[in-house]
């Protein structure tokens, strides 16, 4: 078993030793930006999506942990880490899915973000730092591209460009704090829907 360990330790070594100390520092601050939004103190944030200019939508997110909230400009979701309650505005739905399973999100798996399938870089930008963060080779599918635009002393996120196949999404975040999520902010407020249809789909 130490035989094991030692010679992934060495493995390790050698990765980073590969690594130009321009990539080291994209990784540092990249990691850094990214714990401030996913880390275990939670963050909240608004954003505004562009999809190439066909599809445009924002709203608001709040993350700790598994747990989560949105309230988008045409659904709201609440996830409790166990379940997924998504109100369907429209029809007074709301919609019952396992977290684990969640198949009212059709999107979440192509956004699914791995770190180490991708070589990273940094450079400056006239509103911050910008992270560009490319697909390795022989990586497949899911994110190809990222360009994270963050904050120069505080690496929080201003902008994050995503490329999928040849399809560029633009997320612009705004009104971004991180930590002071509690439990109860995240809890599904079954009382506001007293009068919508519970659709249990798990």
């Amino acid at each position: 078993m130490i035989i094991v360990v030692l010679s992934l330790f060495s493995v390790l070594v050698s990765i980073q030793a590969q690594e130009t100390p321009n990539e080291r520092q994209a990784k540092r601050i990249f990691n850094q930006a990214y714990q401030q939004v996913f880390g275990e103190q939670g963050a909240t944030l608004r954003y505004d999506v562009n999809i190439t200019g066909i599809y445009k939508t924002w709203g608001n997110i709040w993350y700790k942990g598994k747990k989560s909230r949105f309230v988008d400009a045409k659904m709201n979701s609440w996830n409790d880490g166990t379940t997924v309650y998504t109100i369907k505005k429209k029809k007074k739905e709301v919609e019952i899915h396992d977290a684990k399973n969640n198949k009212s999100d059709k999107y979440s798996s192509k956004f699914k973000f791995v770190p180490e399938n991708f070589d990273y870089s940094i450079a400056n930008h006239e509103e911050g730092l910008m992270l560009t963060l490319k697909a390795k080779k022989g990586v497949k599918g899911g994110i190809r591209e990222v360009h994270a635009l963050v904050k120069r002393q505080t690496y929080e996120p201003i902008r994050v460009r995503i490329k999928i196949s040849i399809i560029w999404t633009t997320i612009k975040i705004s009104n971004f704090k991180s930590g002071g999520i509690t439990d109860e902010m995240l809890r599904f407020p079954a009382e506001q829907y007293k009068d919508y249809k519970f659709v249990d789909k798990r």
